[in-house]
């Protein structure tokens, strides 16, 4: 349903930009985000965007991330500039329908299968 692509191994310093597309809603989905989730650690929110384009970042990535859309093609990115070790992680995709979803993933219902980014030093 979520179909995650665009991770891989960097340098710190470097840029990747994640795209997430969906395949199965052709509707606008409410709200569409980034988690990250590392080994022994909580799934995080990273980015999150609105159908009105409302964006909200995580402090650790104000700055370096940029998350946009498609609503028409129901298609989120998530351009990474400015990597950091920190940042290596699995990073998924999510839909919500519920208002004021932003980083709050448990009311994110659908999920990608998650794309590795690693950031080495």
């Amino acid at each position: 349903q979520l179909v995650e692509s665009g991770g891989g191994s960097v340098q710190a310093g470097g840029s990747l930009r994640l795209s997430c597309a969906s395949t199965r809603w052709t509707g606008n989905i409410y709200c569409m985000a980034w988690f990250r989730q590392s080994p022994g650690k909580e799934r995080e929110g990273v980015a999150s965007i609105d159908s009105k384009g409302t964006t909200t970042y995580v402090d650790s990535v104000k700055g370096r991330f940029t998350i946009s859309r498609d609503g028409a093609k129901n298609t989120v990115d998530l351009q990474m500039n400015s990597l950091k070790p920190e940042d290596t992680a699995m990073y998924y995709c999510a839909a919500s329908w519920l208002y004021g979803s932003r980083l709050n993933r448990n009311k994110y219902r659908y999920w990608g299968q998650g794309t590795q980014v690693t950031v080495s030093s």
